[in-house]
């Protein structure tokens, strides 16, 4: 069964030559051995190298649309043969990006200096601190900059000199046959790793790199209205770059601890308010307690379970992307009226004497049934067959 160049790589029968040599260049960046050492990763590379160099070659190319395979005879991938002909990916890069064949035009020495990376840190706060922001100091273990070399890696009184392999450009050129033909590649050159310059006598400290792990303790400033999840952004608090470059940033990400009163719902916030029947009936002012202060809430009589009594500003700041808190939400109270469960004879007696006042009592409600006027004879008569 003939091979399915084109699957292999992705791309349209129809696909011109640029589209396939992308869709080559993508999935060679993911499957050399350089980068991905997985075996079955280099065998689907030799696959995906075999099938390019067929439908890069336009004879080749021809003989597959027309229901061929050109490597039928034997020499397939995965022969044991290194389809690159020794080439690293770094090669392959430089033939698509790089020096083209015959040409020069390198890219030259990179900085020793390099951007530092950002740092991740997780506190725990609880919903208090979240309303009132909160100043915290934390520990922190990242690269600081070298104290006895400031970042140039050198000892006292030396400085780096130009390296001899590469003679300062950062990277070596070779010439080289492949499935491209004759190509001219650079690669960094292995003695100054691609800097063009070697240090000849490293810092005793830092050992060349220009900075040391060091662990300090720091401020963070955590604004009011913070919620899970959310991160503060520490500038120039996260790790310092090799060479003693700009440190990146510290992100002190919250961890909202659950409250045992009171649920979020971003700047809202919910509870719930258990009230005697007596109380839901006849009304009442009682005392709230928020997380600021303590509050009168008025129940009025006759108040049902699950009403919900909406207290205006008194939920968390709302803090907006620009770090500014742009007023307050609301403090949601959901009422649950409590039925009693044991009652001694008088308070029975006085319940039925307060539904026979109020008509509630059973017999008549029994009554009511019996004689066809309850609930769900009159129901019967709304909806008549």
């Amino acid at each position: 069964m003939a091979r399915d160049y084109y699957g292999t790589l992705g791309v349209r029968q129809d696909a011109s030559a640029d589209e396939i040599k992308r869709a080559y260049r993508k999935l060679a960046r993911e499957l050399h051995p350089d980068v991905n050492p997985d075996e079955a990763a280099q065998q689907r590379f030799r696959e995906v190298t075999a099938c390019y160099e067929v439908l890069s070659d336009p004879q080749k190319r021809k003989i597959v649309d027309m229901g061929g395979d050109p490597l039928s005879n034997g020499a397939a991938s995965g022969g044991g043969r290194d389809p690159f002909g020794g080439f690293g990916l770094g090669d392959i890069m430089d033939a698509f990006f790089g020096a083209a064949a015959g040409g020069g035009g390198g890219r030259g020495p990179r900085s020793r200096v390099q951007p530092g990376s950002d740092a991740l840190l997780r506190i725990e706060l609880t919903l208090e601190e979240c309303n009132t922001g909160v100043s915290r100091d934390i520990t922190v273990d990242t690269a600081i900059l070298c104290s006895t070399c400031r970042g140039s890696g050198c000892a006292a009184g030396t400085s780096p000199t130009q390296c001899d392999t590469c003679g300062g450009r950062g990277e070596v050129q070779s010439v080289q046959r492949s499935f491209l033909g004759q190509v001219v590649t650079a690669r960094a050159c292995p003695a100054c790793r691609g800097y063009g310059e070697i240090i000849p006598e490293p810092c005793g400290t830092c050992i060349g790199e220009g900075r040391v792990r060091s662990r300090r303790t720091i401020t963070a400033k955590i604004p009011p209205g913070v919620a899970d999840g959310m991160r503060v952004r520490l500038s120039g608090q996260g790790e310092v770059g090799p060479g003693g470059g700009p440190a990146g940033d510290l992100y002190v990400e919250v961890q909202e601890l659950p409250h045992h009163t009171f649920e979020r719902a971003g700047a809202d916030l919910h509870c719930t308010l258990r009230v005697p029947m007596t109380t839901a009936a006849l009304g009442a002012v009682l005392k709230l307690d928020t997380l600021e202060d303590q509050v009168e809430l008025e129940v009025t009589p006759g108040t049902q379970a699950g009403t919900e009594l909406v207290m205006s500003g008194r939920g968390l700041p709302r803090l907006r992307s620009t770090g500014r808190v742009d007023g307050r939400g609301d403090l949601h109270v959901h009422i649950e009226v409590e039925i009693p469960t044991k009652l001694d004879a008088r308070q029975a007696e006085l319940l039925r004497e307060l539904a026979t006042l109020r008509g509630e009592e059973e017999s008549t409600l029994a009554s009511a049934g019996r004689s066809g006027g309850g609930l769900f004879s009159r129901l019967r008569s709304r909806h008549p067959r």
